[in-house]
């Protein structure tokens, strides 16, 4: 299936991804698909998996040294497509959210995954908005969560636009000025995957832990009525 080719082609290779599309449609309108992977990334919930991170640092390489982007050009469109993606996703929370984690269509919300993002609302409130820009996967439940918990729009769109605008410039600007080291070059596959890993390192981390916590909880509970039902007896 071409979305599938072109999904996985974009997983392995960002940087071969983005040299492809400044080929085929210019340096002006390359801008229009980094902008909507962005955007379907943090703004549909179903589509948490597209490699945000390792994105924008490819397309900082690019906006060095004459690669074809402009880096403040695409740190603006960056952002605005990270800003309206949260800002889709916190309205389809607020109008669809009960409804679709009933239904259980949506595989990528698991248990697990909706118990992290959860615990990281509820722990940090409003900052969370800014924090779960830098886990992947959890950054796309986290302004659904937000919209289908109630969350006050106005104030979730401050912390929106600071986490999108700070989550942008960074990856863009680590590429900008380290994506052209003859290190970084020479290994550029690598050092994708290694920027997938530590980024998924911490949601991987946590979700281990919520497992171990809810499996110790079980068990404490089944003693509890073991216990019980000895007395009992």
């Amino acid at each position: 299936m071409p979305v599938v080719d072109f999904l996985i082609g974009l997983l392995q290779d960002p940087r071969n991804a983005i040299a492809g599309w400044i080929s085929d449609l210019g340096s002006i309108w390359v801008y229009l698909p980094l902008f909507v992977v962005i955007f379907v990334e943090t703004g549909l919930v179903f589509m948490p998996f597209l490699p945000g991170d390792s994105l924008l640092f490819a397309a900082g390489v690019f906006a060095a040294d004459g690669g074809g982007l402009n880096i403040m050009v695409l740190i603006a469109v960056m952002s605005l497509a990270a800003i309206l993606g949260n800002t889709s996703n916190y309205w389809i929370g607020r109008k669809l959210g009960g409804a679709i984690i009933a239904s259980g269509r949506v595989k990528a919300l698991t248990p697990e995954r909706l118990e992290k993002t959860q615990a990281m609302l509820d722990k940090y409130g409003l900052l969370a908005v800014v924090l779960t820009r830098f886990f992947p996967i959890i950054r796309t439940f986290a302004p659904f969560l937000a919209g289908a918990g109630g969350m006050h729009f106005g104030r979730f769109t401050a912390f929106n636009c600071i986490g999108g605008i700070l989550w942008v410039s960074i990856f863009c600007l680590l590429g900008f000025f380290f994506g052209g080291l003859p290190f970084v070059q020479q290994h550029f596959e690598w050092i994708i995957v290694a920027i997938v890993v530590i980024s998924l390192l911490p949601t991987v981390i946590g979700l281990i832990r919520s497992r171990i916590k809810r499996k110790a909880r079980s068990e404490t509970s089944g003693k509890v009525g073991r216990d019980a039902d000895q007395k009992a007896e």
